[in-house]
């Protein structure tokens, strides 16, 4: 890795993250971003909320081999093919993260309005223990992380800026959920890519 400085965050019961800040250089980061934009289909596409149906704020787009079908909220997401650059990312973090990631969901988050609700990725089909990079591209969002039962039993904020690279192991996914919330002011895009490894049904 470029920076090969690497902050292990411990939270708990087998849970913890690897942050890695300037995975990628800031200049390279700015193109890759122009690329996202332009190459990736953004779209916003629904969610099931309580059985009732609603589309995602902000937009979206699901891409991975043909068997990497996804149910995601209620919604199956048919994958569409990596683009060229999200292919350059996936070779590079399934190579330095010794990880055989088979898709990717892209995530455009077009001003401080756009956000992503509390979840966790523990859909069957990611397996026991999914692990999830997060890459992201553009202005810095809070990724807010909070224990299953409550802040008082853990949280976490990280920053995430452009370049940087989080990665979720161990439980995280069992004993946590995580978002973005909305930001009041000007803020320019940000596209956030979290790659995974989804296994056979």
């Amino acid at each position: 890795m470029q920076d090969r400085r690497m902050e292990r965050i411990e939270l708990g019961e087998g849970a913890y993250l690897e942050w890695f800040e300037g995975w990628i250089e800031p200049v390279e980061a700015a193109r890759t971003l122009c690329d996202l934009l332009g190459e990736v289909p953004w779209a916003a596409r629904p969610i099931r909320i309580f059985g009732r149906e609603v589309l995602q704020p902000r937009l979206v787009s699901w891409h991975g081999e043909p068997e990497a079908e996804y149910t995601y909220s209620g919604v199956l997401q048919q994958p569409l093919a990596f683009t060229p650059t999200l292919t350059r990312l996936r070779e590079r973090l399934s190579a330095e993260l010794a990880l055989p990631f088979n898709s990717v969901l892209c995530n455009l988050y077009r001003d401080g309005r756009d956000s992503m609700g509390m979840h966790s990725d523990a859909e069957p089909e990611l397996g026991e223990n999914p692990i999830v990079a997060s890459l992201s591209f553009g202005a810095a969002r809070k990724f807010t992380l909070r224990h299953r039962r409550g802040p008082a039993h853990g949280k976490r904020d990280v920053w995430l800026t452009s370049g940087s690279l989080l990665v979720m192991r161990g439980t995280t996914q069992h004993v946590y959920r995580h978002g973005v919330p909305k930001v009041i002011g000007t803020l320019g895009p940000r596209v956030n890519l979290t790659f995974r490894l989804i296994k056979s049904r």
